[in-house]
């Protein structure tokens, strides 16, 4: 039985050998890497110098770090309740009994499948303030549209629309979570005379509630890692570095100026600011997530 067993065990560990290597290669060497680096003084043509925490004390007085930071949270904080808002009306509309919803939800979905490279370029040549195609639109309703591109004021919400044309992803996935809602529920509530929004509020929105936590999660990580469009669309973070984020500064001094190291630490704290929200969130849903089986 022993030999069998350690048998079993080489033939398990020689089929998730891939999956282990790979892990090892390509996430827990990096990740080692990168902390190493992050306390040394590296350029990548030299070889590192390990300088402490001197990278840590160097950020904390570093003003245009302080921007991409207040960049980087204020996007946060205006395009994550934007998208999930978008994405969870999108996805009731699509829940809908309507012939031809096939044809809607692909219609819906497809913008979530464009290339970010392709998307920068396609929204820069819509939100032109001169020869952009959405301010004549504006102009026909009599609203005189801004700069979008050229205005500090108007540079972030820019971003956030795009992000809201983006949410098919979410948006698919809130609609798995609406076709799974209990049919008797729903019943229960109509018995008892409740319109709607009660219903939504008080038996949609409770059922979807992990789904919403996930979405939420996984736009915590992604609007803080924002980074192909707004290098695009606005070089060096014009105007006046308001658009400037976090990532973007970290990818310029890692490729441009050559600072490993300092780009290292950059990332250390980004993934302990991303921990600690996502640690944050879940605390939260204790109270507020419903599961099924429970």
């Amino acid at each position: 039985m022993k030999r069998m067993t350690t048998r079993e065990a080489f033939a398990g560990y020689i089929f998730a050998s891939p999956w282990i290597l790979g892990f090892a290669i390509f996430l827990a060497y990096p990740l080692l890497a990168s902390m190493y680096f992050s306390l040394c003084d590296y350029s990548v043509l030299k070889a590192p110098v390990f300088v402490g925490i001197d990278n840590y004390k160097l950020l904390m007085g570093d003003d245009l770090f302080w921007t991409a930071l207040k960049n980087t949270l204020l996007y946060a904080v205006l395009a994550l309740p934007a998208s999930m808002a978008t994405g969870i009306i999108l996805a009731m509309l699509l829940n809908a009994k309507v012939k031809g919803m096939a044809v809607y939800r692909t219609f819906f979905f497809i913008p979530s499948l464009v290339p970010q490279v392709s998307l920068a370029i396609l929204w820069r040549w819509v939100l032109d303030g001169e020869h952009g195609v959405l301010n004549p639109v504006l102009k026909n309703f009599g609203i005189t549209g801004p700069n979008w591109l050229n205005d500090p004021v108007w540079s972030k919400p820019s971003l956030v629309l795009m992000a809201m044309w983006g949410v098919g992803n979410a948006m698919l996935i809130y609609l798995a979570g609406l076709q799974d809602v209990p049919t008797q529920l729903i019943e229960a509530a109509d018995l008892d005379g409740a319109n709607s929004w009660q219903k939504t509020r008080n038996v949609t929105i409770p059922m979807i509630s992990p789904v919403i936590l996930f979405n939420l999660i996984m736009g915590i990580i992604g609007t803080l890692q924002v980074f192909t469009v707004p290098y695009i669309m606005f070089p060096n973070g014009a105007p006046a570095h308001s658009t400037y984020f976090y990532t973007e500064y970290l990818y310029d001094n890692a490729f441009r100026y050559h600072k490993m190291g300092y780009a290292s630490a950059m990332g250390w704290i980004m993934f302990l600011m991303i921990l600690g929200l996502t640690f944050f969130s879940l605390r939260m849903s204790e109270k507020h997530v419903h599961y099924q089986g429970s």
